[in-house]
């Protein structure tokens, strides 16, 4: 890429990124990173993915925070159950020593609801584009009344058997259709395509679990809504936003994978949960 080029590009996601909007009941993220004040624990930022992505959808969003100064952990999530999704991410929470921003993606954000409720180095918590269940609820009721999700089962996904699977489970790859037109709605054909076929499958055990914590109830939260999202509706998303008392940034078209395509909005309000984190 020629530096020309690459200068318009730069300028140009600078400018996608200015045009996340946030009105009258929402918080805009704070200022850049990092941090402005000082004497603080710098927490750890630990990144889950969701269903059919693995931890390089975090690469744009880790990469910008270690630029910041800050250490960023984007850590496999099984994609089995949620139980055991939650627990595999609590035993590593365990593993970091100081403060701990914990942010989920979409099905990942089941799955720290989960996994924050007895991990005391969380100290925030960060919804993008994410479920955010209340104790007894599935993610597959939160898609909302208009999600891509909601057609005829074969027309969405193509379905496998899998070692050890629970009786009547199965794991469930997005066809190549709905993953480009409707969860990377926002990205090049090419890198849509590209990233179906290297997706990672989901159980259907892990959209059907019901959550057994709702960690939200006592950790402050941060919800990034994507208005362009067809997997989880941005209505679904703020319903479950202003139930967990978030503060909320709208970002103004994307997709359910704006945390690929727009990284650095995504980071903006990662920043807020940072900066809001301080030393015991």
């Amino acid at each position: 890429m020629s530096c020309r080029r690459a200068g318009k590009t730069v300028a140009f996601l600078a400018t996608l990124t200015a045009t996340v909007a946030t009105p009258p009941t929402t918080s805009q993220a704070s200022g850049p990173l990092p941090c402005p004040s000082s004497g603080t624990t710098k927490p750890t930022v630990v990144l889950v993915h969701g269903a059919w992505a693995d931890t390089s959808s975090w690469n744009g969003v880790a990469d910008a925070l270690r630029r910041a100064g800050y250490t960023a952990r984007a850590i496999g999530n099984p994609l089995r159950n949620l139980d055991d999704d939650a627990a595999t991410v609590a035993d590593f929470l365990k593993t970091v020593s100081g403060p701990v921003v914990l942010v989920g993606h979409s099905y990942g954000g089941s799955v720290i609801t989960n996994a924050a409720a007895n991990a005391p180095n969380v100290k925030a918590l960060v919804y993008v584009d994410a479920a955010v269940p209340d104790i007894g609820e599935t993610t597959a009721q939160l898609s909302g009344s208009g999600s891509a999700l909601n057609g005829d089962p074969e027309s969405l996904y193509d379905k496998a058997s899998y070692a050890n699977a629970p009786q009547g489970a199965s794991d469930l790859y997005l066809k190549r259709d709905v993953f480009v037109g409707s969860f990377a709605s926002d990205l090049p054909r090419d890198t849509a395509v590209r990233l179906w076929a290297s997706q990672r499958a989901a159980s259907t055990s892990a959209f059907q679990t019901p959550s057994r914590a709702a960690a939200w109830k006592k950790i402050p939260s941060w919800y990034f809504v994507s208005t362009g999202d067809r997997i989880i509706t941005p209505a679904s998303q703020l319903s479950m936003a202003q139930r967990a008392r978030s503060k909320v940034t709208k970002f103004a078209g994307g997709s359910h994978l704006t945390l690929v395509s727009h990284p650095g909005a995504v980071t903006s309000l990662i920043g807020s949960a940072v900066c809001s984190v301080k030393a015991d």
